[in-house]
């Protein structure tokens, strides 16, 4: 939408530079790293990268002290890392022979690969299942953090949803991404336990006009109409918490929520039907993108376009239904990926898209759309939703900080 026409290079997407916000160039020089600290966190408006690892952990020890002592592990490993440097100070061969290395060493002669390491805090970290307040939080819990309602036609998988903390591992390499994941677990065991992970491919969404618009596994093209980084004063108002936006949770003003949708496609399905019913499930041309009302990719949609059996834009198009126009204007930043993780028991794909979208608030920018997707858009013929979770990721680590910080010490 408002993408069209905007300045390619008004965000600066160098990645020796400061990203995010950050204050600093990375002080690597390396070319192909994104700052870790800054005001906001890293792997959120950054250009999307191709490869995604993302897992969702559970806390299996009850101190509050041990939680703060696993964030400051994560907040300098994650630096490190995205330095393109080992997890631990030592590294995974200079280390005492009797002794196990501080990093796993799969990453060892790659470069930062445009690396960003993302947290998250989700709403059993404040009550637990069983409404505990393990860590002395529960009444700095932000009002929008809880368990997403089970929307209709979800088929939730408990194991592959839901989670005390996360954390999204993005990169051009997929073995940079997983060594992350890989370490962050490590530097964890024993405090918390791998809940569910996910890895992703091929990204499904633009966060940068200076990004071409990529395609989904049904092949239509995927985040034309999202918030780009570019679009600063609807990044401010669609993506980044307000300072008063929620009195209980002052700490997360400059963070955001996170959202994760884990949507299997029925692929062989898809595949069997005519190419127009295709474009009007979708509202657009598989070639271009354009919406079916005409002009090009970034054109507005007509809605009220006359066809020969009503609108040329069906109603129950996933374009319209989902639309800013029918939804008090709420946008949200997604960074999705596609994943294909075998065949299922019937002999299927087990693909998909793994759904990630940033919102300054899921009550009005996600839950909504997420409602009338369910019970009108032609799409969810052919989407099974199998995990679901929604996590507050806390504003970025400037120096000296830890992720999260504000909420154990203000």
């Amino acid at each position: 939408m408002a993408a069209a026409g905007l300045a390619a290079g008004a965000f600066a997407v160098g990645r020796a530079t400061a990203a995010e916000g950050s204050e600093s160039p990375d002080p690597t020089g390396s070319d192909d790293a994104f700052a870790f600290r800054g005001k906001h966190q890293a792997g959120i408006t950054t250009p999307a990268q191709d490869r995604l690892h993302f897992a969702a952990f559970d806390l299996t020890a009850g101190s509050r002290a041990q939680l703060i002592a696993l964030l400051k592990a994560w907040t300098e490993a994650a630096d490190r890392m995205t330095r393109g440097l080992p997890a631990g100070e030592v590294g995974p061969t200079e280390g005492a022979v009797n002794l196990p290395p501080d990093d796993t060493g799969e990453a060892i002669g790659l470069p930062a690969s445009g690396l960003t390491i993302t947290f998250g805090l989700g709403p059993t970290l404040f009550r637990d299942a069983r409404g505990r307040d393990r860590f002395g939080i529960a009444d700095r819990q932000p009002e929008a953090l809880r368990t997403l309602p089970h929307f209709p036609a979800d088929m939730l998988d408990p194991r592959r949803s839901y989670g005390d903390l996360c954390v999204q591992a993005c990169a051009d390499d997929p073995q940079v991404a997983v060594h992350a994941i890989r370490n962050l677990a490590r530097i964890g065991f024993g405090t918390v336990a791998v809940r569910w992970s996910q890895l992703g491919f091929g990204r499904t969404s633009t966060t940068s006009t200076s990004q071409s618009t990529p395609r989904n596994l049904f092949g239509f093209k995927d985040g034309t109409a999202n918030v780009k980084a570019e679009e600063t004063a609807a990044v401010e108002e669609h993506v980044w918490v307000g300072a008063d936006d929620d009195p209980r949770a002052g700490w997360l003003a400059g963070g955001s929520y996170l959202v994760t949708r884990r949507m299997n496609m029925t692929i062989e399905v898809w595949d069997r039907q005519p190419l127009g019913e295709q474009e009007e499930f979708v509202g657009r041309t598989k070639d271009s993108g354009a919406p079916l009302s005409g002009g090009t990719e970034f054109s507005e949609p007509d809605f009220t376009m006359p066809g020969s059996a009503g609108p040329v834009i069906p109603k129950d198009a996933h374009v319209r239904v989902v639309h800013p126009d029918f939804h008090g204007g709420a946008r949200m930043l997604r960074r999705g990926y596609n994943f294909v993780d075998g065949s299922d028991a019937l002999g299927g794909l087990d693909a998909g898209l793994f759904f990630i979208a940033f919102v300054r608030d899921p009550d009005t920018h996600f839950i909504p759309i997420q409602n009338a997707m369910a019970k009108s858009d032609a799409l969810m013929e052919y989407l099974k939703v199998t995990g679901s979770a929604l996590f507050a990721v806390p504003p970025g680590a400037r120096a000296g900080e830890y992720v999260g910080q504000a909420l154990f010490e203000t």
